[in-house]
C-alpha cells in the first residue's frame, strides 16, 4: 500500500513524517509510537543487521548503530531483537563512535519461521514488510506442498503474498504452472519473469509503491539474487548456479539485507531457505486453504476432521474430482504442526514464567529491605 504524503496524520507531527522517512516505510503506525515516547529518539530504519552492530538508515542517510545493554537485556529472546526491516530509535554515540539503539518500534507485520532444531524458538526473517515475493523456478524446484507453506508463513506474517515464477525464458510450457499456482493461492498475484532476459520485470517492479518494503523469499537456486540485482539495476548480490542433476541450487545470500530501490520502495533479500518450519501464535486452522475451508463448512459435523466421518463435505468432493486429496492432507498436515507449536509454546511460556518468578524470589532473599 503506497503512502500518500498528502493524507497523512495531523499537523502536529509533520514532522515526524518528513519525506525522507517516509521513503524509508515510515507510516503513522510508527509516528504514533514514536510521539508516545517520552525520551527525544532518532528515528532509523535496519539495513543490516549482526550479533555486533548493525547498519541504519535515517532520514539523514546511514549510519552505523549497536544495541545498547538495556535493550539486549531485556529482550525476551533473539526474536524480539532488532532486525531487518526493524525501526529502531537512536542516540547518539561517543564521538564519532557507532549510535546506541535503545528502542525498537512495534512491528507492523513480522515474517518469522520456527528457528532450525528442535527447540521452541522463532526466527524473523524480516520485520515491516508490505508484500512477500515467493520466488520458485520452472524446473523441477517447483513444489505446491512447499509454495503452501510459504503462503502460511506470509499471511500469518501480516503481508501479502505474491507468487513469482522466475525462469520463465527455459520453461516451454509455462501455463502449466501457473495453473497449478493458482490452485493453491487462487487469490495472490502470480508473476511470470525471467530475471536473465528481464522478461516480466516491469510489471513486478509497479507492485512495489513508494514507500513499501517487499521481501524475496524461496529456495536456494531458484535466482532471488539474480532477481534482485535485476530489480535494483546493480549487481549488489552474488548470483550462483544451479547443479543439473537435480536442478537446484547453493546459497549465493549469506544474509539478509535491506536495499533502497532508486525508484522508490525497498527491498529484502534473504537467504535460500532449507527448513520452512511455521511459527504461529495459535493453533487455528491453516490460513491459505479457502478452498478447503469452504466445503468443510458443509460438513455435517462442525468439528470433523475429515477422516470418514458421515457427511463430510470435503471427502465428498474428494470423491467428485473437485478437490486434491494431496491437498487436503496438506491442510490437515499443517493444522496438526500449528497444534503441535501452539502446545510447545505454551509450555515454554510456563516455564519462562516460572524462571522469571524464582530469580524475582532470589533477589528478595538477598534484599528482603527492597
Amino acid at each position: 500500500m503506497s503512502i500518500n504524503s498528502d493524507s497523512l496524520v495531523d499537523p502536529s507531527s509533520q514532522h515526524e513524517l518528513q519525506p525522507g522517512l517516509i521513503g524509508l516505510g515510515w507510516t503513522p503506525f510508527f509516528a504514533r509510537q514514536l510521539a508516545g515516547l517520552e525520551d527525544t529518539l532518532q528515528p532509523a530504519r535496519v539495513l543490516l543487521a549482526s550479533a555486533a552492530r548493525h547498519h541504519v538508515q535515517t532520514a539523514e542517510g546511514p549510519r552505523v548503530a549497536v544495541v545498547s545493554g538495556r535493550l539486549a537485556h531485556e529482550a525476551a529472546d533473539r526474536a524480539a531483537l532488532p532486525t531487518v526491516g526493524d525501526w529502531v530509535g537512536l542516540r547518539p554515540g561517543d564521538g564519532d563512535g557507532p549510535a546506541y539503539i535503545v528502542h525498537t518500534f512495534a512491528r507492523s507485520t513480522c515474517l518469522r519461521r520456527k528457528a532450525a532444531g528442535p527447540a521452541a524458538e522463532a526466527q524473523v526473517l524480516a520485520a515491516n514488510v508490505d508484500k512477500v515475493f515467493i520466488v520458485t523456478s520452472l524446473n523441477a524446484d517447483f513444489n505446491l506442498r512447499r509454495l503452501e507453506r510459504y503462503i502460511e508463513l506470509v499471511l500469518d506474517s501480516g503481508a501479502l503474498p505474491v507468487l513469482v515464477l522466475n525462469k520463465a525464458d527455459v520453461c516451454p510450457d509455462p501455463e502449466r504452472f501457473i495453473e497449478a499456482a493458482r490452485e493453491v493461492a487462487p487469490a495472490a498475484p502470480i508473476a511470470l519473469v525471467s530475471a536473465l532476459s528481464g522478461a516480466g520485470l516491469d510489471a513486478l517492479r509497479a507492485q512495489i509503491g513508494e514507500g513499501e518494503t517487499v521481501a524475496l523469499v524461496g529456495s536456494s537456486g531458484v535466482g532471488k539474487s539474480a532477481l534482485s540485482n535485476r530489480l535494483l539495476g546493480a549487481d549488489v548480490q552474488r548470483e550462483g548456479a544451479i547443479r543439473a542433476s537435480d536442478e537446484r541450487g547453493r546459497h549465493t545470500t549469506a544474509h539478509r539485507e535491506l536495499f533502497l530501490m532508486a525508484g522508490g520502495g525497498l527491498l529484502i533479500d534473504t537467504p535460500g531457505v532449507r527448513e520452512l518450519g511455521l511459527w504461529s501464535a495459535d493453533g487455528a486452522a491453516p490460513a491459505g486453504f479457502d478452498d478447503v475451508e469452504a466445503r468443510a463448512a458443509a460438513c455435517r459435523f462442525r468439528d470433523c476432521a475429515h477422516d470418514g466421518e458421515p457427511g463430510c463435505a470435503v471427502r465428498r468432493a474428494i470423491e467428485d474430482g473437485e478437490l486434491d486429496p494431496e491437498r487436503l492432507g496438506a491442510y490437515l498436515k499443517l493444522g496438526a504442526e500449528r497444534r503441535y507449536l501452539a502446545r510447545q509454546q505454551d509450555v515454554r511460556a510456563r516455564l519462562e514464567e516460572k524462571k522469571r518468578w524464582k530469580q524475582i524470589s532470589k533477589r528478595m532473599r538477598a534484599n528482603p529491605k527492597q
